[in-house]
């Protein structure tokens, strides 16, 4: 008898300690009872019924979803290959257990859908020139289904565009004439301003009495220096000025 009651002792041990669960703080848990829902335990140490209920616990943390590369044409007839990351988290443990049956793949496949759908209604420049506004209309058409599931998505990120070969030429090919250009126009207006400098320098050397002969002389010093086989005759500009003057006249 004493063997029987400690055996019947022992299976009514088991049977309450199989009742306690721990719930973590990020987790909720979702009660059924005979595979209904009755409830929801906060985190802690609760109490079920063994055999009669049963719990499942929800991780209610932000979780992410890498949404995998994707074949997309454009708008303007590119194909291209996308992919993103889905940041999303739980706010209602209750619908993410009853309204779906897994909620994270069933936001992942949707998501996918809206990517398609969202980046092959773009074109190529605004694919690559404007992710964000990309990003944030996945982001909405997701969230608006997702809504009924309990989950919220808090944003979506596009991670890589990757281009075609020919595409990539293309565009490298379009960046060096681009950046040629510009080094064009820089040449040129450094030669504006330099020339522009030249003129106002003239202008003032010419009002001061003397002031391009003192200019010619410090030439010639820095000519001097080097060796060369020229030989140059140098007329005061004063005398120039004359013959000048009789010329005209």
């Amino acid at each position: 008898m004493e063997f029987i009651s400690v055996y019947v002792i022992g299976i009514i041990a088991i049977f309450i300690l199989s009742g306690l669960k721990i719930v973590n703080q990020y987790e909720r848990g979702v009660v059924l009872t005979l595979g209904k829902y009755t409830g929801l335990r906060q985190p802690g140490l609760r109490v079920i019924i063994p055999i009669f209920q049963r719990m499942v616990r929800v991780d209610i943390r932000t979780n992410t979803i890498d949404i995998p590369k994707q074949e997309v044409i454009t708008k303007d007839n590119v194909t291209v290959n996308v992919d993103a990351v889905v940041y999303f988290k739980v706010t209602n443990a209750e619908k993410a257990v009853l309204e779906v049956a897994n909620y994270v793949y069933a936001s992942s496949q949707f998501a996918q859908a809206a990517l398609r759908d969202v980046t092959g209604n773009v074109e190529l420049d605004s694919l690559l020139g404007k992710r964000d506004e990309v990003s944030t209309q996945i982001k909405e058409i997701v969230d608006v289904q997702t809504e009924k599931w309990g989950i919220d998505v808090e944003s979506v990120k596009i991670q890589n565009i990757e281009l075609p070969q020919d595409m990539k030429r293309a565009m490298a090919k379009q960046a060096e004439a681009e950046r040629e250009r510009r080094a064009v126009i820089i040449t040129a207006e450094g030669e504006k301003s330099a020339a522009a400098a030249v003129a106002a320098a003239a202008a003032t050397l010419s009002k001061v009495p003397g002031g391009i002969s003192i200019r010619t002389l410090q030439t010639l010093e820095k000519i001097s220096v080097e060796p060369s086989q020229k030989t140059l005759f140098v007329l005061p500009a004063e005398l120039t000025e004359t013959f000048s003057k009789l010329l005209n006249k």
